[in-house]
């Protein structure tokens, strides 16, 4: 597809896409940003800096963060946006940002120095409102190619086993929430997607 095919398709999308690039590439070289737009579980708790609810999806730690969010975004947001619609989209997205982070706010309020930053959630509530939709297209993990509701049930597993026992310094409720988000807001925003999820699945049968 060329960039205007992108463009018509998938306008929000494409703004999302190239805007969180630009204001990572631009924070990677900006620290004053990082402290502006960072979610600050502790500022927030007192009525602060509530903006950081959206601003902390649009930069990055580093390169390679940034290039895993954007590829998976890459992949399915733009299809995704196909399918619901572009204000539907709009809604997942975003709501789903701020929905990801509201469990980290609450676990960490008391928090002074701990900070969160990146789309991952919103990302996982593409992927996994995509799943809803394909459930049975393939994924590829590893180079290990696997149907992606299996895909989704691992991720799932995963991220709540992180949450509670990894200190590797990533968000994993984010992307668990995140994750919920977009299979709730999928269900609501598109009328008829739990049938069309459960015929998917029980073509496999037939």
């Amino acid at each position: 597809m060329t960039i205007l095919e992108y463009w018509n398709a998938a306008p929000v999308a494409s703004i999302i896409f190239v805007f969180t690039i630009i204001t990572s590439i631009y924070a990677f070289n900006d620290n004053q940003l990082y402290g502006k737009f960072m979610l600050h579980p502790y500022s927030v708790a007192r009525g602060k800096k509530l903006y950081t609810f959206i601003t902390s999806g649009l930069i990055h730690a580093d390169w390679m963060h940034l290039f895993f969010n954007m590829f998976t975004f890459y992949f399915f947001a733009f299809q995704l946006e196909a399918a619901v619609g572009h204000w539907q989209f709009a809604v997942l997205y975003f709501v789903s940002l701020v929905v990801s982070d509201i469990p980290t706010a609450m676990r960490h309020k008391h928090d002074l120095g701990y900070g969160s930053l990146g789309a991952s959630g919103a990302i996982s509530a593409v992927l996994f409102s995509y799943i809803l939709f394909a459930p049975l297209s393939m994924i590829g993990v590893m180079f290990i190619p696997m149907h992606a509701i299996l895909f989704g049930v691992l991720y799932l597993a995963y991220c709540m086993y992180m949450s509670k026992n990894a200190r590797d310094g990533i968000n994993h409720d984010a992307h668990f929430f995140g994750a919920l988000a977009g299979l709730i807001l999928t269900v609501i925003l598109v009328p008829g997607i739990v049938p069309h999820f459960i015929g998917q699945l029980s073509s496999i049968w037939q």
